[in-house]
């Protein structure tokens, strides 16, 4: 019989050989690993089974997780392999079989390791706000959002409550202390965990994801009431990140949430991680601070004008997209078509050149 849990941690000592950031499982395909953003077929395994994928799954999940993902259901959970590595992991259905998707959870940067700009320490430093750290899946917004609450635990004697599904970074107390939350398991809902945070004496928050309205009111409203909040969104950009906040309520209490981002709203970091011409990844990214003109147009609705102030912005510490990536075509990081390919407005990235 076969030790399925064996021929998992096999492949995970893969992932961990290779330096890859992802596995991926799946029925009738052998096994891929992405090293450097490029998908590579293990063409050395077999083709896994639908069987394989049930009994790879069933070694390493609770029998409720598994019933959840026989009925259809996502599964999101993390997965440790001893001391050795840990990952975050999703488990679905395809084509009638199971499909496992692993990511590798680097140990907690310091955020001066990062290769991101300096002024977000400053924003670590708040006492208040909310700060928010947005991008496609995979591009590096959980390891950033983790640095800068590491940070905080180095520097301030705080009470600090992640609320995340699955928890990925695991934080060991310093100044201050981190009682970390998993949906599903210590907590309901995203939206029961912060509303419980508020009973617990704490300062700062970290939200893995604000997936709901009811959540963004709620990580809103904490910002507003003396907190410091971080979270992530899956949108690409400062502008359309307002505007996917203010669009997930009803148009009869947009005016308030207008209101209430435009006061509470510290800033807006938006990151890619792009292959490097001299090996890795590196970072390109938008800085969004929200000073006076910036929350008047959240204000008065007029938030197509955040791009422009952001790429006039510099002398206030913003950080224009298109000029993070010609900086890394200038230093020889990547090449220009790789920036014609992450920017969101190309035609203006080229009048830039």
């Amino acid at each position: 019989m076969k030790d399925y849990k064996k021929i998992l941690e096999n492949l995970i000592d893969v992932v961990e050989r290779e330096n890859a950031s992802d596995l991926h499982l799946s029925s009738n395909r052998k096994p891929f690993i992405r090293v450097n953003s490029q998908l590579i077929a293990l063409e050395n395994h077999d083709i896994l089974t639908k069987e394989d994928m049930f009994n790879i799954v069933k070694s390493i999940v609770s029998e409720e997780k598994l019933e959840k993902i026989m009925n259809a259901e996502e599964i999101d959970f993390a997965y440790s392999y001893g001391d050795k590595i840990r990952l975050r992991s999703t488990a679905y259905i395809q084509s009638g079989g199971i499909n496992l998707a692993f990511r590798v959870i680097q140990e907690i940067r310091e955020l001066d390791t990062l290769n991101l700009p300096d002024v977000l320490g400053k924003f670590a430093r708040e006492e208040q706000g909310l700060f928010l750290i947005v991008g496609p899946v995979g591009q590096g917004k959980s390891t950033t959002m983790a640095a800068m609450i590491q940070m905080i635990n180095h520097e301030r004697s705080e009470h600090i409550v992640t609320i995340e599904n699955p928890i990925e970074y695991l934080f060991k107390d310093d100044k201050s202390i981190i009682d970390q939350r998993e949906v599903g398991i210590d907590t309901h809902t995203f939206e029961s965990g912060l509303k419980a945070a508020f009973r617990e004496d704490l300062n700062v928050i970290m939200v893995g994801e604000m997936r709901t309205q009811e959540t963004i009111s709620t990580v809103v409203t904490a910002a507003e009431t003396g907190h410091l909040v971080f979270s992530t969104l899956h949108t690409n950009s400062a502008a359309q990140t307002v505007d996917r906040i203010i669009d997930s309520f009803p148009a009869n209490q947009q005016g308030q949430v207008r209101s209430q981002l435009a006061s509470s709203l510290l800033g807006i970091f938006s990151q890619r991680l792009i292959p490097s011409q001299k090996g890795g990844l590196v970072p390109a990214y938008e800085l969004m601070i929200n000073n006076k003109a910036v929350a008047n147009l959240i204000r008065e609705g007029r938030t197509h004008e955040i791009n422009t102030v952001i790429e006039t912005g510099s002398d206030h510490g913003m950080i224009d997209m298109n000029k993070s990536l010609i900086n890394l075509v200038e230093s020889g990081d990547i090449s220009l078509d790789d920036a014609y390919k992450h920017s969101i407005n190309p035609k203006l990235l080229e009048s830039m050149i």
